[in-house]
């Protein structure tokens, strides 16, 4: 007999964790089921040399929603951040670095026209970016039919939009579905500061600055920042895992029970509803609902299996675009780097080697016939600097993302691996001179290394691209976009629905009220 009341939610990843800890203050009996041996998904902190520990994947907080946190008492719960606010600096091998504070230049030489741009693109890019903020804690409209209600998400959507005024608006429409390198050239004449902007748009995507849709990728970044001071990018104390283990202890406090070491196997049916999971071990757990923070490819073409979907439904989940395209680098240093001429009161600040739109262009011109780039852009933190937890006493820990570096399964070996850490390390070596010596211990994950050890297809941290065709009501796929799958009972909670990928949250907090709105209209 399958227990109505009961809500079994596979992954206890953060948005798993957002939805386990709605749901089960909504009075649900839920149960969330990991198969790591820690909850977190792909925010976790763990060791990678003795000593030494580090965010595996994500590594920055910039988009966790503010009124989640403050509803879960997520600071209540042991909560703390190391540093807050930080400084991007973009890297100069010449030691011209700049150092931006959103958009101000804080340090560093720009031309007065450049200065005076910078703080008019900030403001315009996140008044667009607010548009895409509204509507994370939206259910997404459908595209077609659906009632009053439908219309009504529609029509709140063009208001948003409206509301930006005439000239605003117009702006808008032109440039979020285009590249950023035209609006760059637009507005800059320095190729640093162009490098380092241009960066956010494609970071973790499968984009070049001349691609299409790196526009809405950037403020899809940025959304965080629109909401205000919370958004902005700061460091955990204890890395990422922190932000994960705040979550699990709020769903504990409302009454969610988490399993981790529990592998889900298969979700089980009657009929045409779900009746809860098989564990990989053989146990048979029985529930009313099934929630899957695992992306939509491996839920529904893996856990489920395509045979209970419509056969053009699995057409469309099948083409997710959802290889990963950047890796991340960790390692373990004896002492403090030196960047060329950077003070080193700014070396725990986010530190970008981009240093110019060609770069990073170039850098993709490898990555899309399938090959990592000769020349990667780096995004660098260096969190022992403000959180001593991480790393012995006068050590240090760095944590990288390398761009770019596409998904190949059959990248097992070492060899790929230690091609692509020789190459990250060359571009260091130009920008901090004599760090090679310093590296006590390396680790870099691939997005094959990325998708085996956190479970996602493709490696993709966002669990499928961030593009017009694969957003809001078209995300995963259409039929798939409210959360309700197209079995009864069975919802998605993770970053392949909306509002995508990064720790946010909002796709767990949405899915637990698509949950609780269905079980009212029955």
């Amino acid at each position: 007999m399958t227990d109505q009341n009961r809500v079994i939610i596979v992954g206890a990843g953060h948005n798993g964790l957002v939805c386990a800890a709605y749901l089960a203050r909504a009075g649900r009996e839920v149960l969330v089921l990991e198969a790591s041996n820690r909850v977190g998904g792909a925010a976790v902190t763990r060791e990678f040399a003795p000593g030494f520990r580090v965010s595996a994947c994500a590594h920055l907080s910039y988009l966790l929603d503010a009124a989640i946190s403050r509803e879960l008492g997520l600071s209540s719960h042991g909560l703390k951040h190391a540093r807050e606010n930080l400084r991007t600096v973009a890297v100069a091998g010449n030691g011209d670095h700049l150092v931006l504070d959103g958009g101000r230049l804080e340090a560093g030489r720009l031309p007065d026209k450049d200065r005076a741009a910078l703080a008019e693109y900030h403001a315009r890019m996140l008044r667009f970016a607010r548009v895409l903020a509204q509507q994370h804690n939206r259910r997404p409209p459908r595209i077609a039919g659906g009632g009053r209600r439908e219309v009504l998400a529609a029509a709140m959507l063009g208001l948003d939009v409206r509301r930006l005024g005439r000239n605003s608006m117009r702006e808008f429409l032109r440039i979020a579905a285009i590249n950023i390198f035209d609006v760059l050239e637009e507005s800059f004449e320095t190729p640093l500061l162009k490098g380092a902007l241009g960066l956010d748009a494609v970071l973790g995507t499968s984009l070049g600055p001349r691609s299409n849709n790196s526009v809405l990728t950037l403020l899809h970044r940025m959304s965080g920042t629109a909401q205000g001071p919370a958004g902005r990018l700061s460091l955990p104390e204890g890395g990422m895992g922190a932000i994960s283990e705040a979550l699990a202890a709020a769903a504990r406090a409302g009454g969610a029970r988490i399993r981790t070491g529990c592998a889900v196997a298969r979700i089980t049916l009657d009929g045409a509803r779900v009746s809860g999971v098989e564990l990989e071990g053989g146990e048979m757990l029985s529930a009313g609902s099934v929630v899957s923070n695992a992306d939509p490819a491996r839920t529904l073409l893996g856990l489920l299996g395509a045979r209970h979907l419509e056969t053009g439904f699995v057409h469309r989940v099948r083409h997710i675009r959802s290889k990963g395209m950047a890796a991340k680098l960790h390692l373990a240093l004896d002492a403090l780097p030196e960047f060329t001429q950077l003070p080193a009161q700014f070396a725990g600040e986010r530190l970008v080697i981009a240093p110019d739109l060609v770069y990073l262009e170039h850098a993709f011109d490898h990555a899309k016939y399938g090959h990592c780039s000769p020349e990667p852009a780096l995004e660098i933190t260096i969190p022992s600097v403000h959180d001593r937890t991480l790393a012995p006493a006068g050590k240090h820990v760095l944590s990288a993302v390398v761009q770019y570096a596409p998904f190949d399964p059959r990248a097992s070996g070492d060899g790929p691996r230690r091609e692509l850490l020789e190459r990250a390390l060359g571009v260091l070596e130009r920008h901090a001179p004599g760090i090679r010596r310093l590296v006590v211990a390396s680790e870099l994950l691939l997005p094959a290394d990325i998708e085996r050890e956190f479970r996602i297809t493709g490696g993709h941290w966002h669990h499928g691209e961030l593009a017009l065709d694969q957003f809001m009501m078209l995300r995963p796929v259409p039929g798939a976009a409210q959360y309700a799958m197209p079995v009864g009972g069975l919802y998605l909670c993770g970053a392949g629905c909306h509002p995508g990928g990064g720790v946010m949250g909002s796709a767990g907090r949405n899915a637990a009220k698509a949950v609780l709105a269905t079980e009212r209209a029955a």
